[in-house]
């Protein structure tokens, strides 16, 4: 007994497979950038300033002493008009640094210079959430 295997059946599937898994692979790709992208969700903000989306903010003095690392909240600080989030920092665990002399919640732009022994080369650590404002 003979078989026989139709190869233009199996070509006509192959490409069709072929498709199907460029076509999935495809969607999976847009599915993952537009995911890390936000999906284009517009950006918004409680009304401590805080971003909900990722996106930097823009703080009062008022706004900026909410984040104290206190309770569970994060730790800002401010230097040079950005807002850098120093949450997770070991040395601003639970919002305070050198030995608690420094809170976070505040603009150190003027003790960075004048009093930290490391200047402003440890703010390369943490992420900028945003810039304060003079208002």
């Amino acid at each position: 007994m003979t078989y026989y295997f139709d190869h233009s059946r199996s070509s006509k599937a192959s490409r069709s497979d072929k498709r199907t898994i460029t076509l999935t692979a495809l969607v999976l790709s847009l599915t993952l950038l537009l995911t890390a992208c936000g999906g284009g969700a517009a950006e918004t903000g409680d009304s401590t300033g805080q971003s909900t989306s990722g996106q930097e903010q823009v703080f009062t003095l008022e706004q900026l002493a909410e984040f104290d690392g206190k309770e569970g909240r994060p730790a800002y600080i401010a230097v040079d008009g950005i807002v850098y989030d120093v949450s997770n920092i070991p040395q601003w665990s639970g919002g305070s640094h050198a030995g608690g002399s420094i809170s976070a919640g505040k603009d150190y732009s003027e003790e960075i210079r004048s009093v930290s022994p490391h200047g402003t080369s440890v703010l390369s650590r943490a992420p900028q959430v945003g810039t304060l404002t003079e208002e």
